[in-house]
């Protein structure tokens, strides 16, 4: 389990947790802070980051991980993640009463396309904040920076993901306050899953899940092995076999929409004998 859902899931799943999306009115004052400084400041400060994180990975071992460590517990105090299926984010949206499509602050900042998969996902309307994080904000999803959606929309949002590749995660902005559905992959620009993966500064928990292959039922076609934005799944071509690295796994269930004979499914990270308290 996962430490927010230690601190703030009342030992269950934190983002399912209804008080995380509601804020008192201090509370609310802050995030709307933090989500104004947050994207009118992300593309002035991303090349900055960027070379922060190479240098990191350039300084001996041992002090690069005390930085990230500071870096990490920083973090996780405003703007922290977790990858979740799409069976939980349909949860997330039973309680959550606004839902609206907006532009992606890191593709537009890596200058891939952005297909209005970012979305700020609260109970109450926030539109205002957003007006006004993104005034003068140049970009945005080809169907209108601003889309109020409904949660049958939302989850047709969720599903073309699915089949795009793309990891669904939850993000804070002032922990543990929820505010955003993302659902991306490196390639798309993600800076989350480029810091946490590539470059081995937390900014993320593993998911809640863990992948789970029944070898007996899979085909060895390979199309999950595509699917997967993590690469967790490797396809031998030459002997015909598929094979899981869980410890690469962040359980987004993603790969699963690729499998025509049901032969993946996800396993609660507490159950799995490796992976249980790996996050």
């Amino acid at each position: 389990m996962c430490q927010f859902c230690v601190q703030h899931g009342d030992g269950k799943a934190w983002y399912l947790q209804a008080e995380n999306y509601v804020a008192s009115l201090e509370d609310d004052l802050e995030r709307r802070e933090y989500i104004i400084d947050f994207v009118q400041g992300f593309s002035e400060k991303q090349p900055g980051r960027l070379r922060g994180l190479q240098l990191l990975d350039q300084i001996p071992a041992p002090l690069s991980s005390l930085a990230k460590k500071h870096l990490t517990a920083k973090q996780k105090k405003h703007h922290f993640g977790q990858p979740v299926p799409i069976e939980e984010c349909e949860q997330i949206l039973e309680f959550a009463t606004s839902v609206v499509r907006l532009p992606c602050v890191c593709r537009t900042a890596a200058g891939t396309p952005d297909n209005g998969y970012c979305l700020a996902v609260t109970v109450g309307p926030v539109d205002g904040t957003l007006k006004e994080a993104f005034a003068g904000y140049e970009g945005g999803p080809d169907t209108g920076a601003f889309q109020n959606l409904t949660k049958e929309e939302t989850l047709t949002v969720l599903r073309q993901c699915e089949k795009e590749g793309l990891m669904h995660s939850v993000w804070t902005f002032g922990s543990p306050l929820i505010a955003a559905i993302c659902n991306c992959n490196i390639e798309s620009g993600c800076m989350a899953m480029a810091t946490t993966v590539t470059h081995d500064l937390k900014t993320m928990w593993r998911g809640e899940y863990v992948i789970d292959l029944d070898e007996t039922a899979c085909t060895n076609c390979g199309a999950c092995e595509r699917r997967c934005p993590f690469g967790a799944l490797s396809f031998n071509r030459k002997e015909k076999r598929l094979s899981v690295d869980l410890k690469a796994c962040y359980g987004c269930g993603t790969c699963r929409s690729a499998c025509s004979a049901d032969a993946l499914t996800l396993l609660p990270r507490a159950e799995s004998p490796t992976m249980a308290k790996v996050w």
